[in-house]
């Protein structure tokens, strides 16, 4: 996120249509979220504008951005033409963010949640979009030291974007059932498998998994409604865990933990880039894909939220709960021929434990949180996997 241009709303409404009448198909490009740590303690440190301004001296500096705290730093592949560009955008952006780092004695992270260091010891940094929202939401944006990964894929016609939309709110609990990495926070066992899903999704407004829009004009008129009634002041306020992007001709998928290893972030950006471009193939075959209501989604979305790939998903269609991981793994076979054809597949995986249940696995062995946090660490360290 940043701040946009200075356009009125109603102009970027207007350009954003325009933007995915003319938008170019099937383009991704992934930002991930990075704790910043001190190297000694692993506590989150305040020291993002002191990366940056060593960041801007390097090739990183078109690529990193600041998001919401000083001990937060977000970099981004940009925009890609296909998914094996950014792979190698991802691995490119991670060492360069680690060289830089390094050269400041910082250590940096990619979980869900720090597992220990309190939020009340975060600054916000100093633009005018984080100054908006730090006065529009107080507590709920304070409360947020989360991290995360998303993905934003290119579609091009705004009411075929919506249609993707629309069936790509069906599978953003698997999503982040894959995606689980944040069982500890605050020094807790949370139990969770997304302790990150409950700090950001639930404590936001207009977050988590949103309703159809059914056609562009609607998801305009819902714009407009939000502006028109001051609920909104720029478009980065609808936080979605899914949502057209209003800047780029993008769906942006968001639902999604930061990912400790580079192979299982490229991993689950694949599956997400290969999701959406097998669902704008249904779309375009008029192939029926699911519409369930958001209150049955939502058992899903707090399954994944609680037992991640560990737990049972439900079969919607049969109304019958399923294991997650054979969830994914249909996911998986489902998307896989269109993967194939877009060079995508060979990062597909579900893996045999994500970074939820490697964590909790830890702790049951009696591994403090020290100790697995550290392995986090260490694990993020292998910038070229």
């Amino acid at each position: 996120m940043g701040d946009e241009q200075k356009v009125s709303w109603q102009e970027l409404l207007a350009q954003s249509r325009d933007g995915f009448e003319a938008g170019t198909d099937l383009t991704v490009a992934v930002e991930e979220e990075f704790a910043l740590l001190d190297p000694e303690t692993l506590e989150l440190t305040n020291r993002f504008e002191e990366l940056n301004a060593a960041a801007l001296q390097t090739d990183l500096a078109p690529n990193i951005v600041g998001e919401l705290i000083a001990s937060e730093v977000e970099v981004k592949t940009g925009r890609c033409s296909g998914f094996a560009e950014a792979a190698a955008a991802m691995a490119e952006r991670r060492a360069q963010l680690h060289a830089v780092s390094r050269e400041l004695q910082i250590g940096l992270a990619s979980t869900g949640a720090h597992p220990w260091s309190r939020w009340q010891d975060q600054r916000i940094i100093d633009t005018p979009h984080y100054r908006r929202n730090d006065q529009l939401l107080r507590y709920v944006v304070w409360r947020n030291n989360t991290f995360g990964l998303h993905v934003h894929i290119g579609i091009a016609g705004a009411d075929r974007a919506i249609a993707v939309h629309d069936a790509l709110r069906n599978f953003l609990p698997e999503l982040l059932a894959l995606s689980a990495s944040s069982p500890f926070v605050e020094g807790v066992n949370t139990r969770l498998h997304s302790a990150r899903t409950e700090i950001f999704t639930r404590m936001f407004p207009r977050c988590g998994i949103p309703d159809p829009y059914g056609d562009w004009q609607t998801f305009e008129d819902y714009v407009r409604f939000l502006y028109d009634t001051k609920s909104i002041d720029e478009h980065t306020q609808l936080w979605w865990s899914v949502r057209p992007h209003l800047a780029f001709p993008t769906v942006e998928i968001r639902i999604m933990d930061a990912q400790p290893e580079l192979g299982e972030s490229r991993s689950l950006a694949a599956l997400a880039y290969s999701l959406a471009a097998r669902v704008a193939r249904a779309v375009d075959e008029g192939e029926r894909l699911p519409s369930w209501p958001r209150r049955l989604l939502e058992e899903n979305f707090w399954r994944a939220t609680r037992y991640g790939l560990s737990g049972e998903l439900l079969d919607l269609e049969r109304g019958v709960p399923v294991p997650a991981r054979a969830r994914l793994e249909q996911l998986v076979e489902w998307v896989q021929p269109v993967a194939e054809e877009l060079g995508a597949a060979q990062w597909l995986a579900v893996p045999d434990r994500n970074g939820a249940e490697r964590q909790i696995a830890r702790h049951e062995e009696g591994a403090s949180l020290e100790e697995i946090f550290v392995e986090q660490v260490r694990a993020g360290e292998r910038v070229r996997g």
